[in-house]
């Protein structure tokens, strides 16, 4: 995986990528499931617990082209 990036099979389930944000108390992690399902995991320094969003493949595809920078508007 790139720089920053690291992968986790997550047998039955799918796969786990963390991303690094170059802070120790800040994560973001993304699980892919078999069935195209998405799970964007936050964790932050303020709870424990974290902020979880599941996205199916086509809301994914959206969020992925706006932080990539790939999604214009006309």
């Amino acid at each position: 995986m790139g720089q920053g990036v690291h992968m986790q099979e997550l047998p039955g389930i799918g796969k786990r990528y963390d991303i690094d944000l170059g802070h120790r108390d800040r994560r973001v992690s993304v699980v892919v499931r078999r069935d195209g399902t998405r799970d964007l995991y936050v964790f932050t320094s303020k709870s424990a617990d974290p902020v979880v969003i599941e996205l199916i493949e086509e809301q994914a595809r959206k969020a992925s082209a706006v932080l990539g920078g790939t999604f214009f508007e006309a």
